[in-house]
C-alpha cells in the first residue's frame, strides 16, 4: 500500500524564464525558485506545481492544470487582458461558443471550460462548476 506525506504535480517548459515571466506577472500566482532544478507554482490550499526545465521539451496535448473558478467570463475577461489567448478545438462533441467556452453547465453536461497555453505550449484550463 503506498503511504506518503504529500502531493504535487509536474510537467516541463523549454524555457524557465519565459515560464516564470506566464505564471508569475501573467497569471498573478506565487513562483518560486528550486535552484537549477526548475520552478515551484504556489497554488491555494499549500498545493503546488513544479515546472522543469527540458531540452527536448514536448508540450503536453492533453490540460495539465485545471484551475476552478467562479466566473468564468470576468476570468476570461481579466485574463485576455493580459494577453492570454483562448483555444478554439474543432470537435463536434466538445462545442465551444465564439470565446472558446465549452459551455457545459448549460446542456447539463458538466462545467463550463475554457482552455488556454502556457509559453511553452502547455494546455491549462479555466472551469466553472458551477
Amino acid at each position: 500500500m503506498l503511504t506518503y506525506n504529500h502531493t504535487f504535480s509536474s510537467f516541463s517548459v523549454d524555457e524557465l524564464p519565459k515560464a516564470w515571466k506566464f505564471y508569475q506577472e501573467t497569471l498573478g500566482l506565487g513562483v518560486e525558485e528550486s535552484g537549477d532544478m526548475g520552478l515551484s507554482i504556489r497554488l491555494k490550499d499549500n498545493h503546488r506545481v513544479f515546472i522543469y526545465p527540458k531540452a527536448e521539451h514536448q508540450p503536453a496535448t492533453f490540460t495539465v492544470l485545471n484551475f476552478v473558478v467562479n466566473d468564468i467570463d470576468e476570468v476570461m475577461k481579466s485574463m485576455k487582458q493580459h494577453g492570454v489567448q483562448f483555444e478554439h478545438y474543432q470537435n463536434e462533441h466538445l462545442p465551444q461558443d465564439e470565446q472558446g467556452v465549452l459551455r457545459g453547465l448549460q446542456e447539463n453536461m458538466g462545467p463550463d471550460i475554457a482552455w488556454f497555453k502556457d509559453p511553452a505550449g502547455n494546455v491549462l484550463a479555466i472551469v466553472q462548476e458551477k
